[in-house]
């Protein structure tokens, strides 16, 4: 599946880093403060119900959430949401997949262009990039809040020309697979990230594990 790629564009969350295991938390304690102030009622919320939002950028996420919430207060969960995560990753509570890093080291000494992309805000972006250190295997640090949170396929669009070709899209929910389709690039999905099945309807390939990756690449 990676014959003749040039460059692979990862998705993060969901893709190479279990995510849950410092949302959930961060989610539930500004759905807390939500309810403390009355502006939700008191709910328990699972790990499942929670996944749903990973991929989303924060914009997107609380204007499909509650979109009748007061803008100011849900800039403030929000912040509430970043500010625990990132407290969380620096506490160790972050997880990659098992292999995440084997498969970037392997792919990066084969010569393929590493190019980081999430719906993610920039202080996230920096703060995994630190934790796992990241700069030893992507070229380039892309989030959709340096460009004003646009969706990720007018990102790639933009980029694209600029990157090494053939390009090839590696993600676990809709967002990466609409890059990819929108401009007639190849993309692989992540069943075992947080996206649904039907998400996939227009992947080029589907992975179990991020393992697969290194199938067919000469290593």
């Amino acid at each position: 599946m990676l014959s003749d790629v040039k460059t692979i564009i990862f998705d993060f969350d969901g893709t190479l880093h279990e995510s849950i295991s410092i949302y959930a938390p961060a989610f539930r304690k500004a759905y807390k403060f939500l309810t403390d102030r009355g502006y939700v009622k008191d709910r328990q919320w699972d790990d499942d119900e929670i996944s749903i939002w990973l991929g989303y950028s924060p914009a997107d996420m609380w204007e499909k959430f509650l979109p009748n919430l007061n803008r100011s207060v849900r800039e403030q969960a929000s912040l509430m949401i970043r500010d625990e995560m990132s407290c969380l990753l620096h506490n160790n509570k972050g997880r990659l997949y098992e292999g995440s890093l084997e498969v970037l080291n392997r792919l990066k000494s084969k010569g393929y262009v590493l190019v980081f992309l999430s719906n993610c805000r920039e202080s996230y972006k920096d703060a995994v990039r630190n934790v796992y250190g990241l700069d030893r295997y992507f070229e380039e640090f892309i989030t959709t809040e340096a460009y004003g949170f646009k969706p990720k396929h007018h990102i790639v669009k933009e980029i694209k020309g600029r990157l090494d070709h053939k390009i090839i899209i590696v993600g676990d929910r809709v967002q990466d697979i609409e890059a990819g389709f929108l401009n007639d690039i190849e993309t692989i999905a992540c069943r075992y990230g947080y996206g649904k099945e039907e998400e996939f309807i227009l992947a080029d390939y589907i992975i179990d594990d991020i393992r697969e990756l290194l199938k067919g690449v000469d290593i």
